[in-house]
């Protein structure tokens, strides 16, 4: 571990441009921004108009950050502007009301219990990927957000949740999503009171998810809650006699909803676009799956033998982060490098730069899964590989996602090839999660 007891008030060097043109340059292209800033060192400045923000692009730094330091910060400022959809929930909220709601929920995805949702898992990647036929383009990103919600829906709250609504559910998260762009625009909270068309709309869609996580809290409450679903074991949580008003079990499920369905859909439409354009990892893969599973389904003591799947999902994760960014804000004067970060300054770490920095990872540019054997990953520093974040903030969801993924790749894979048509325009969309902007237009072609 690097000394990094700041002493230099002074400002780190950063890209020389004014706040408006960081500001549209953030909105336009913030890992671009990013880029050009980590290129200044690992402590770099931006200015922003209504946050001075500080990168950090060193694993001791995220380190510093994240771990040790993590009670000297705040959630930034897209996650306090998340509260407008999520409220007051294990993502957004601080202090001891989040420890309190991490110490609820953490038992719920406690390996054993997860481990009961994986026969759900692949039987619903199964039943999506039999309505394909071979020659169909299909938009892979759509397919994705629908399966994992409908995976979200029957293992996480014991719910049928039906591809009409599937659809209206993933659009509103979209419309939700989209507005995190304009969070660090100087006239944000004005803009949000305005009567604006966006606005109304963001309200529409807002309603709509409320409406379908309140219905299922209601089918819970008449029921007595009785059942081993998520939903069930929010309503029943207590912790010295108290447990979660309504509201809060709202909040959580519409965070879960969120979380589960989002990330989990980006990285596995990430995954079949990396492999469509590496087709010798693909043929790895599909060696693999032929030889631990032959023809049967996968079931999850499988996974552990899924070693090559499990590598590939790791390193789609590492080039394609659906959690591209993470932002802290300091509740006292942070010491980085040479550096004081004064209270109040936001703080940026971006998994996706650390990630394809060539310090830790040789041309990291190149889909090699095969840097994910155990000798790979012991050469590396600890935090130089956080897409689910570190610390006491990291996702609380990181096994249930990792094996979903791996179950839901390896039952698709057994099946398919997906192949990009050709001229399908494949670009970053980096909102609150790193999107494909133009969908995943993919050809579906059967194996064997």
């Amino acid at each position: 571990m690097r000394e990094t007891r700041g002493t230099d008030r002074a400002l780190p060097p950063g890209p020389r441009i004014s706040g408006l043109a960081a500001l549209r340059a953030f909105r336009r292209d913030p890992i671009g921004l990013l880029s050009q800033a980590a290129t200044f060192g690992d402590v770099a400045y931006l200015r922003l108009p209504r946050f001075p923000a500080y990168l950090l692009n060193h694993p001791d730094l995220v380190h510093d950050v994240l771990v040790t330091g993590s009670q000297g910060f705040m959630k930034g400022p897209t996650m306090q502007a998340a509260k407008l959809v999520l409220g007051e929930s294990l993502l957004t909220s601080e202090g001891e009301y989040h420890r309190r709601q991490r110490r609820l929920i953490q038992p719920i995805f406690h390996h054993d219990r997860i481990a009961g949702y994986g026969a759900a898992m692949v039987e619903h990647a199964a039943r999506r990927c039999d309505r394909w036929h071979a020659g169909q383009t299909i938009d892979v990103h759509r397919e994705m957000a629908e399966l994992t919600l409908s995976v979200v829906g029957a293992t996480l709250f014991g719910t049928d949740v039906e591809t009409a609504e599937a659809r209206s559910v993933g659009e509103a998260l979209t419309l939700q999503l989209s507005m995190f762009g304009r969070v660090f625009s100087p006239l944000f909270q004005l803009s949000m009171r305005l009567p604006l068309p966006s606005n109304r709309r963001f309200e529409r869609s807002k309603a709509a998810l409320d409406a379908v996580i309140d219905r299922m809290i209601a089918e819970r409450r008449s029921s007595g809650a009785a059942g081993e679903d998520v939903m069930s074991l929010l309503i029943r949580a207590q912790e010295d006699g108290a447990g979660m008003s309504d509201a809060q079990v709202r909040h959580e499920a519409m965070t879960l909803f969120l979380a589960g369905h989002e990330t989990t859909s980006n990285a596995l439409t990430w995954t079949w676009y990396l492999l469509s354009q590496h087709p010798q990892v693909e043929a790895k893969l599909h060696a693999e799956l032929d030889e631990v599973l032959g023809s049967r389904p996968p079931t999850v003591t499988d996974v552990p033998r899924l070693r090559l799947t499990e590598m590939v999902l790791t390193e789609s994760m590492r080039i394609l982060p659906p959690a591209w960014a993470i932002g802290r804000r300091a509740l006292a004067d942070h010491h980085a490098d040479a550096y004081v970060i004064p209270a109040g300054s936001v703080v940026i770490v971006s998994p996706y730069l650390v990630h394809h920095d060539p310090r830790w990872y040789e041309d990291p540019e190149t889909f090699v899964p095969e840097r994910w054997t155990d000798e790979e990953r012991a050469r590396r520093p600890r935090y130089a590989y956080l897409p689910f974040g570190a610390g006491p903030r990291m996702c609380v969801g990181e096994h249930f996602a990792r094996m979903e993924g791996v179950l839901i790749l390896a039952t698709m894979a057994q099946r398919w090839r997906l192949r990009l048509v050709p001229g399908h325009p494949v670009e970053l969309q980096p909102v609150i999660t790193l999107r494909p902007k133009h969908g995943m237009a993919m050809t579906a072609e059967r194996r064997g």
